[in-house]
């Protein structure tokens, strides 16, 4: 699924993708918690739960009630010998 909620192409149904580096690479500057869950490999439950806690393990920017996250911060946390 994208951060839409629409199924991605070449996946199953049921699953979000997990997406590669390059298509991450692509990603505006920051997005939503479901999108950066599906980067992380984890649920959007224990996504929105470590936010919470301050233990999610990248950037994000609360405006409001809105949760975004800075996709630079999704990129160094999966390739820490890059630089963003």
């Amino acid at each position: 699924m994208d951060r839409k909620g629409s199924i991605v192409p070449g996946t199953s149904a049921g699953r979000k993708a997990r997406p590669t580096l390059a298509e991450i690479r692509q990603w505006p500057a920051t997005v939503g918690v479901d999108l950066a869950a599906a980067a992380l490999g984890c649920s959007r439950a224990h996504a929105y739960e470590s936010i919470k806690l301050g233990t999610f393990p990248v950037r994000t920017i609360t405006v409001g009630r809105r949760i975004a996250v800075v996709t630079g911060s999704i990129l160094e946390s999966l390739d820490p010998c890059e630089k963003w």
